[in-house]
């Protein structure tokens, strides 16, 4: 048995839904957040879905963060469908913000699911 950890930081890629209501806009807006702040790269969760291959293989081997707006789950259905494991996952709704069709974004939305996102990523390497 190793002495210390043997584990390493696989780069995160960040998959938002993107979804047609506020709670699918504040997780793309946050993942475009994290993605300035360098938490993480933003990508497309479309070419995953529409099984695009270079997509497919660069998703592989890194650490997958699904970002959906609400239960419905679609992005981390498309996963399941292409047979590739998420690593952490995040339901907007989840965090207490209501799904609506106003699209006037609160900061504090957009604010909570990055620190959510954040304190995952802390909290499994």
């Amino acid at each position: 048995m190793a002495d210390t950890c043997t584990c390493t930081a696989a780069p995160v890629l960040i998959f938002p839904c993107s979804g047609g209501s506020n709670v699918g806009q504040i997780a793309n807006q946050a993942a475009v957040e994290l993605t300035k702040e360098g938490v993480g790269k933003l990508f497309c969760l479309a070419g995953v879905g529409g099984h695009v291959d270079s997509f497919i293989e660069s998703s592989k081997g890194n650490r997958l963060v699904v970002i959906d707006g609400c239960p419905t789950a679609c992005a981390k259905k498309i996963f399941e469908h292409v047979n590739l494991p998420v690593t952490d996952y995040i339901v907007v709704t989840g965090l207490d913000i209501k799904k609506t069709h106003n699209f006037d974004l609160e900061r504090n939305d957009i604010e909570k699911v990055c620190a959510e996102v954040k304190r995952r990523l802390q909290c499994n390497l």
